[in-house]
């Protein structure tokens, strides 16, 4: 996540699925029920996702339901609108039918609300699946099943993900080391590509091989599209210029990257602040597989920063003006930041950047930046910090914190 500076099981009753005029009949006829509709389910998204593979118009149309009209203009836009997107793959998986109540139709017809698994990659830049999940009401007429809806779980929880491609027409630009999609002018979209293509080497050099190389950007067009691309709320992301998605964490299975950006925020940026946007967001993407629960929030947005801002010339102060005002009245932080600190809606979050940042760069400076990548990468496999600064640095956290407050002041005062 970068944010402006300087310049993101239900239990099973005896019918197994829900249906209008719920469930009668013995165990055994209740599960047979169930299996037909879960057949029928499987079927009919295994029709759309070769729809979709296929650019086949009228086989996509052709399962949703002609009675649900205003479902069916919205999904026909939505297949136009995803058309350019380059798709090595699209799938389904049914996870379950039933997923939650819907209300009796007036012709008593037979619907079911089903709990489905989107998983899809890009030509040329995903090797592991992005995966949403999305409930989808199924529809009856006659013996034959559609797709009626994908907002009726909206009221008691159960949204449907959104993607770029339901926010409006994709386009799609595609850098040296970048692939755009986005909503707005070519032009925008290709200086997005260009900032990532240099982003790329300067991660590269800095944090090494064994990742795609490779980013690829989603660019709404506004604020409240951000959102819904994150299931966030606008207000929180308001000041914040880019988001890596799933950059607190990480593993081997882990599903691929995007850098989701704010049009709005991204726009005030000066060009040096939208390649540092850019970079530490590549550096999120980079650090992906070395990144779990185990990570501190301060060294994987500092190293991001570290990288972002290591050629920059800029001075730690310019970097760091937040937390510079800070020590110069007396406020040195007295420990790192946590990561309560790093939340899009935390006082002092510029601080906590700034103060991630400095620690990284400490490291890299009085031991060297081969010492930091170890580090960053040790300390994913889990076990205590301090036993990783000892193990990495030969100092314990007590010290080390120490260290950086001193150092904070030296840079910053």
């Amino acid at each position: 996540m970068r944010l402006i500076r300087g310049a993101r099981g239900v239990a099973l009753g005896v019918c197994g699925v829900l249906l209008a005029g719920g469930c009668t009949g013995s165990g055994g006829t209740a599960a047979k029920k169930t299996s037909s509709v879960d057949a029928a389910a499987r079927a009919l998204l295994a029709r759309r996702a070769t729809a979709v593979l296929h650019h086949d118009r009228a086989a996509f149309l052709a399962g949703i339901d002609p009675a649900a009209t205003r479902f069916r203009t919205q999904q026909r836009e939505v297949f136009t609108d995803l058309a350019d997107v380059p798709l090595a793959a699209w799938s389904y998986q049914l996870v379950r039918t039933g997923a939650f109540a819907l209300p009796p139709t007036a012709d008593g017809s037979s619907r079911t609300a089903a709990e489905v698994r989107l998983s899809y990659r890009l030509r040329g830049y995903d090797s592991s699946p992005v995966v949403s999940t999305a409930y989808l009401t199924l529809a009856r007429h006659g013996t034959r099943w559609y797709l009626a809806g994908d907002d009726d779980g909206d009221a008691s929880g159960h949204r449907t993900a959104v993607q770029i491609w339901d926010q409006g027409p994709v386009r799609v630009v595609r850098g040296t080391h970048s692939l755009v999609l986005g909503l707005g002018s070519e032009k925008t979209l290709r200086g997005y590509a260009d900032d990532a293509d240099k982003a790329v080497p300067e991660v590269r050099h800095a944090f090494g091989s064994g990742w795609p190389g490779s980013v690829v950007i989603e660019a709404p067009s506004t604020l409240d599209q951000m959102a819904a691309l994150l299931s966030a709320k606008p207000a929180d992301y308001r000041d914040i210029a880019a988001v890596t998605t799933g950059e607190g964490g990480g593993n081997a299975a882990a599903p691929a990257d995007r850098v989701v950006l704010n049009p709005a925020a991204f726009g005030e940026l000066s060009a040096f602040g939208r390649q540092v946007v850019l970079t530490h967001e590549t550096t999120h993407v980079a650090t992906r597989l070395s990144t779990t629960a185990s990570t501190p929030l301060w060294l994987s947005e500092g190293v991001a920063d570290w990288v972002a801002y290591r050629d920059s010339g800029r001075t730690a102060r310019e970097i760091a003006p937040e937390l510079a005002a800070d020590v110069e009245a007396g406020r040195t932080p007295a420990a790192l930041p946590t990561d309560a600190d790093f939340r899009s809606t935390a006082k002092g979050l510029a601080q906590a950047y700034e103060g991630g940042w400095l620690a990284c760069r400490m490291i890299a400076d009085q031991w060297s930046p081969d010492t930091l990548t170890t580090f960053y990468r040790a300390v994913a496999k889990g076990g205590t910090l301090d036993s990783h600064l000892r193990a990495s640095l030969g100092i314990g956290l007590a010290d080390f914190t120490a260290k950086w407050r001193a150092y904070v002041e030296q840079e910053l005062g």
